[in-house]
């Protein structure tokens, strides 16, 4: 037996233990009997399979393959240290199969938090898209207010989250996806329909309106752009129940312009100018810090900016 130079003993067992590939490939030359032929197979070179033979055997201290014209030969130490490395492969092979499994379980479900109006407006398209892509995730959707989809984000019972606010809730990361606009609307028999000039933002700071609940991002957007709000004329829970109030007469209200486009063109309701104020707002993707989304989580994520 020929022997080998360089072994260093210590060290991490990384550096100790030679990687799967090099032992995948001495197992090949076992059961082929040739360093070409197990080369091929792995889908290497056989100078670079011949390489990190030589690599694996100055690592281990000892010579693991004698090479001839007729062919490989494993030594004495090598054929030992492939049935060492059979049981390493195998463990890694069901390793493999164990992270397969735990990703095939991750990617069965997808569980979506979202404020109001993105769950009613924006999320139908995307989860379509979503579902030509990935038919067999099943998804569900909680909708609610933006603290109550970081509610359900830090208590791990959604796997991203979507919200409209004007600030990231503590705990998450974000990215912006979209941007939205508020806009004032009354039903056509409001005397707003028909001022002629834009509706002072003053006016509309001391204006009860129908409004959303506190924690809703809508509610806090018009509060930080008025500096404050009036004592709501009626407060409601879901962006729909807010603009039927609306159309029905019931008063003046504030609604995101993704909402009320058909309401508009049908006029059922009027859009009212409001100067010295812009209404506009970021819409997020949210997930816990630290974080990023996986799997289903990530490709709704894409959806969203294409």
């Amino acid at each position: 037996m020929r022997e080998t130079e360089g072994w260093v003993g210590g060290g991490t067992l990384a550096h100790r233990v030679p990687d799967l590939g090099a032992l995948e490939l001495l197992l090949a030359v076992a059961r082929l009997g040739s360093l070409g032929a197990a080369a091929r197979e792995v889908g290497i070179s056989q100078p670079a399979a011949s390489s990190r033979i030589r690599s694996m055997e100055r690592q281990l201290g000892v010579a693991l393959v004698d090479r001839s014209p007729r062919g490989s030969r494993l030594t004495d130490a090598g054929a030992l240290v492939t049935d060492w490395a059979r049981r390493v492969v195998e463990a890694a092979e069901a390793f493999d199969a164990g992270a397969q499994a735990l990703r095939d379980r991750r990617d069965s479900r997808l569980r979506v938090a979202a404020s109001m109006t993105i769950a009613e407006y924006l999320l139908p398209g995307w989860l379509l898209a979503l579902r030509a892509q990935r038919p067999d995730t099943a998804v569900s959707l909680l909708a609610g207010n933006s603290a109550a989809v970081a509610e359900r984000l830090l208590a791990d019972e959604a796997d991203l989250g979507f919200v409209e606010g004007l600030t990231v809730p503590q705990g998450l990361d974000s990215t912006v996806i979209a941007h939205d606009r508020l806009i004032v609307v009354v039903a056509p028999g409001h005397p707003w329909a028909r001022r002629r000039r834009p509706l002072a933002a003053a006016e509309l700071a001391v204006t009860p309106l129908i409004l959303r609940e506190r924690g809703s991002g809508t509610r806090q957007v018009l509060d930080a752009a008025l500096g404050g709000l009036a004592r709501p004329l009626i407060e409601l829970s879901s962006t729909t129940a807010v603009k039927a109030s609306a159309v029905g007469g019931a008063g003046p209200a504030v609604l995101s312009e993704l909402a009320v486009g058909e309401e508009l063109a049908m006029r059922r309701l009027v859009s009212i100018p409001v100067e010295e104020v812009a209404l506009r707002r970021d819409l997020r993707a949210v997930w816990p810090t630290g974080h990023r989304p996986t799997g289903p989580a990530r490709e709704l994520l894409s959806l969203t900016r294409s």
